[in-house]
């Protein structure tokens, strides 16, 4: 039983090492590939997941193979706490998205998003200066209303398009400021605009290719809908993640238990 247990520990964490060496190899990726901070946001928690991962496998390796019992307990007790801080994020990733959806436009194919709908939670991240300031930085980097204004589009063609969260809060203005479609980024204001709107995005919105509606509360809402749906699946693969380590832990804590027995009762020495 304990080498069937040890066994079987060892070729858990001689998985857990590939994807240790997977997400290193992703993290060094990233630091050559990427050419601004938007880009390089990935990096450094991708290669500490890596060095995390690569740790515990190694412990566990050891452990399992040379059947070192403090060794053992210490990565049995690193495992336990990861397993612990994985559910607990899991839980708050689906609470804090609970709310939240895109609003459906009448004669639009795209939905439009109020920053009001998401959790108070999500809504201070975005409504904090500082944040916004790099996340604004971020959109702008990507060029998302840049490739959105080079579709040239007609009018029709434009309002039966299916946009993103982003491209609909932040390079456009909302549907009931009533602005005249000059082109995907460009909108004209009527005659006569009043500047006292309920709406104060319709105010907020210019034409400068760099401004556009990027300090928008639609531009936030639409943020937080991506960050929801991404959220969302990155909770979805952390519970796959955390069978697979409730498994390991598992096997872990039967070779724990029989090294520790096998330790106690050492074989008895054989008499010719």
């Amino acid at each position: 039983m304990a080498r069937c247990s040890n066994g079987l520990l060892g070729l858990l964490n001689a998985c857990v090492l590939v994807l240790a060496v997977v997400a290193l190899g992703g993290g060094a990726w990233l630091s050559h590939r990427a050419s601004t901070d938007c880009e390089r946001f990935l990096e450094r928690p991708v290669i500490a997941l890596g060095v995390l991962l690569l740790a515990l496998s190694l412990a566990g390796l050891a452990g399992a193979l040379c059947r070192a019992t403090c060794l053992l307990w210490l990565y049995l007790l690193a495992l336990f706490l990861l397993i612990v801080l994985l559910f607990a994020f899991t839980i708050f990733a689906f609470v804090v998205t609970n709310r939240g959806a895109g609003w459906v436009v009448s004669g639009r194919g795209y939905k439009e998003y109020r920053l009001g709908d998401y959790s108070t939670w999500l809504q201070r991240r975005v409504e904090n200066a500082e944040n916004w300031a790099k996340i604004r930085s971020c959109l702008q980097d990507g060029k998302v209303c840049q490739k959105l204004g080079e579709r040239k589009e007609t009018v029709t063609q434009f309002v039966n398009s299916n946009l993103s969260p982003i491209q609909s809060g932040c390079c456009k203005p909302p549907t009931g400021c009533n602005f005249t479609y000059q082109s995907e980024t460009v909108w004209i204001k009527p005659p006569g605009f009043n500047t006292t709107t309920d709406d104060p995005d319709c105010t907020t919105w210019s034409n400068d290719q760099t401004a556009l509606c990027y300090d928008c509360m639609a531009c936030k809402a639409g943020v937080l809908a991506n960050l929801k749906n991404d959220w969302k699946k990155i909770a979805t693969v952390n519970i796959v993640f955390l069978i697979f380590l409730i498994v390991v832990y598992s096997v872990g804590c039967c070779a724990f238990r029989n090294n520790r027995q096998d330790n106690s009762y050492p074989a008895r020495p054989t008499w010719k």
